[in-house]
C-alpha cells in the first residue's frame, strides 16, 4: 500500500465502527475528528495491532514500543575494540576515585599539599608512563603509575576546590554533576557518529589550545578579568571537542591494533579534569559577581 492510498483511506481505514489491521505500514494521512468533527491532519502509524486508534478516532502514540536494546549496539566499531573501550573507561573510573582521594588528602588531612612538587610528581610520572611500554609484563607496573598520576592530579585540585567551598559549597557537586553530563553526552556522541567523523577537529583543536595557552601567559603582564573570563568560557568548548576527538581517536587506534588502554584512558582523564575546573571556576566566578551585586 503506498502513502497516497493510506492518504485516501485513512478516513475509513480508522473509523469507529471499521477498522481493519494493516501491518508495517506508516505515512501521512487524515484522521476523522471526534463526533464528526473537522478532520486531524498528521503521522498515521499502523502497528501490528488494529488498536492503534482510540475509540474517539484519534491516534494513541503510547501503544508503539521503543527497543532501547538497539541503543547499546555499536555496529560500526568491531568486538575487539568494544572490549578495549571497556577497559579504557574502567581505568578511567578508577583514576576518578584515585583523584578523589588525592583531593581528600589535600582538604582534610593535609598530608600533601598541592605546589611545585605534586606538579612535578605528576609530570614526572605521566613521562615514566609514556617512557614504558605496554604489554603484560608491564601492565601492573603501568597502572600503579597511572594511579600515582590520579592522584597527583587531585592533590592538584585542592586549591581550586578550596576557593570553591569558601565562595559557596554547593558550587562543587553541581560543578561536577555538570562536567558528568558534558562528558557522557558528547562520548556518546562520538561513540554513535560514523568512524574519523570528528577527527579533522585535531588541528582546530590544538590550534585553539595554543591560543589559549598564549592568552593565559600574556594575562599574567595584564591582569585582565576580562582575559580571563574569556579563558574560561572559550577553554570549556575546546575541551568538549577534545572529548569528541579523543574517543574517536581511540576507537582508530583501536581498530588499527594500538591496544594501550592505559595511555588512551590519560587522554579521556585529562579532558574530565580539564572539563571540571573550568566549569568549577566559572560557577565560582558567577556566584562571587552575585555577592557583590546583592552588596
Amino acid at each position: 500500500m503506498s502513502h497516497s492510498s493510506v492518504t485516501r483511506e485513512a478516513p475509513q481505514l480508522l473509523s469507529q465502527r471499521q477498522r481493519r489491521e494493516v501491518r508495517g505500514v506508516w505515512g501521512w494521512g487524515c484522521l476523522p475528528g471526534p463526533r464528526g468533527g473537522p478532520a486531524l491532519f498528521g503521522l498515521v502509524t499502523f502497528g501490528q495491532s488494529g488498536d492503534c486508534c482510540t475509540d474517539s478516532g484519534t491516534m494513541n502514540i503510547f501503544d508503539r514500543k521503543i527497543n532501547f536494546d538497539a541503543l547499546l549496539k555499536f555496529s560500526h566499531i568491531t568486538p575487539s575494540t568494544q572490549q578495549h573501550l571497556k577497559k579504557v573507561y574502567a581505568s578511567f573510573a578508577l583514576c576518578m576515585f584515585v583523584a578523589a582521594a588525592g583531593a581528600y588528602v589535600h582538604m582534610v588531612t593535609h598530608f600533601i599539599q598541592a605546589g611545585l612538587l605534586s606538579a612535578l610528581g605528576s609530570l614526572i610520572l605521566m613521562i615514566w608512563l609514556m617512557a614504558t611500554p605496554h604489554s603484560h609484563e608491564t601492565e601492573q607496573k603501568r597502572l600503579g603509575l597511572l594511579a600515582g598520576f590520579a592522584f597527583l592530579t587531585g592533590v592538584g585540585l585542592g586549591p581550586a576546590l578550596e576557593f570553591c567551598i569558601a565562595v559557596n559549597p554547593s558550587i562543587l557537586p553541581t560543578a561536577f554533576m555538570g562536567t558528568a553530563m558534558i562528558f557522557t553526552c558528547f562520548t556518546l556522541s562520538a561513540l554513535y557518529a560514523r568512524r574519523r567523523s570528528y577527527l579533522f577537529l585535531g588541528g582546530i583543536l590544538m590550534s585553539a589550545l595554543s591560543l589559549l595557552l598564549l592568552s593565559s601567559l600574556g594575562n599574567v603582564f595584564f591582569g585582565s578579568i576580562w582575559l580571563f573570563q574569556a579563558n574560561l568560557y572559550v577553554g570549556l568548548v575546546v575541551m568538549c571537542g577534545f572529548v569528541l576527538f579523543d574517543t574517536q581517536l581511540i576507537i582508530e587506534k583501536a581498530e588499527h591494533g594500538d591496544q594501550d588502554y592505559i595511555w588512551h584512558c590519560i587522554d579521556l582523564f585529562l579532558d574530565f579534569i580539564t572539563l571540571f575546573r573550568k566549569l568549577m571556576m566559572i560557577l565560582a566566578m558567577n556566584e562571587k559577581d552575585k555577592k557583590k551585586e546583592k552588596k
